[in-house]
């Protein structure tokens, strides 16, 4: 086993869970992970560990290893970085190449080509794309890394809303607003726009979460 396989591993079942092929409270089958994969068990309990400490995954004592399930703290923390993360994209996006720009305006057309399809869990993804391309206008590696795990992670708060569309919908429009912000050089409008967004978005999953535990 080499640690290259097990992360590669590991990203491969991080991009499980930001699909929602994982969804919270999901089993990792050794057995069966390996031989879809193709690995040791060594090298999945390697790609487990690496999927912990990112708090995708949590070992239950004599269980096995499961999805983690979101609670409204680790929500609220996951918007506290993403924000920061994001709004630094944003304000950098004069300097941006082309290409991580038209990143974004993909993101948005997907995303609402996914909607005239009706399919939610597509609108989702690119939802998360969005949020990924905005935070790349930065242009760095580390932050596009540390996006990949925040979004990965913040998957599983989304399986929380009882109505993908309900929640996904009402932010299309905004998605595209921000988009258009950033055409035109408003920089200033789009970071605001987004923060009130973002402190919306947070706000609806936290007072969901609370709702199903009374």
């Amino acid at each position: 086993m080499t640690r290259s396989t097990a992360q590669r591993v590991a990203a491969v079942l991080r991009e499980r869970v930001e699909r929602g092929d994982l969804p919270p409270g999901s089993q990792l089958s050794e057995e069966a992970l390996g031989l879809d994969l193709g690995v040791s068990r060594n090298t999945l309990r390697e790609a487990f560990r690496l999927l912990a400490h990112e708090s995708l995954v949590e070992h239950r004592l004599n269980r096995g290893v499961f999805v983690r399930v979101l609670g409204p703290d680790d929500v609220i923390d996951i918007y506290r970085v993403r924000g920061a993360l994001e709004s630094a994209g944003v304000r950098a996006a004069a300097l941006a190449p082309p290409a991580l720009r038209e990143a974004v305006t993909t993101a948005v057309t997907e995303a609402e080509w996914a909607a005239d399809d009706g399919d939610w869990p597509a609108v989702a993804t690119a939802d998360l794309a969005f949020h990924r391309a905005l935070a790349g206008l930065s242009a760095s590696p580390r932050v596009d890394a540390a996006m990949d795990r925040l979004l990965a992670e913040l998957r599983l708060a989304f399986h929380t809303m009882p109505s993908p569309r309900r929640f996904h919908e009402p932010f299309l429009v905004r998605n595209r607003a921000i988009e258009q912000l950033l055409a035109k050089g408003e920089y200033a409008r789009a970071e605001t726009e987004l923060t009130t967004y973002l402190d919306d978005a947070r706000q609806l999953i936290v007072d969901t979460m609370r709702e199903e535990r009374r």
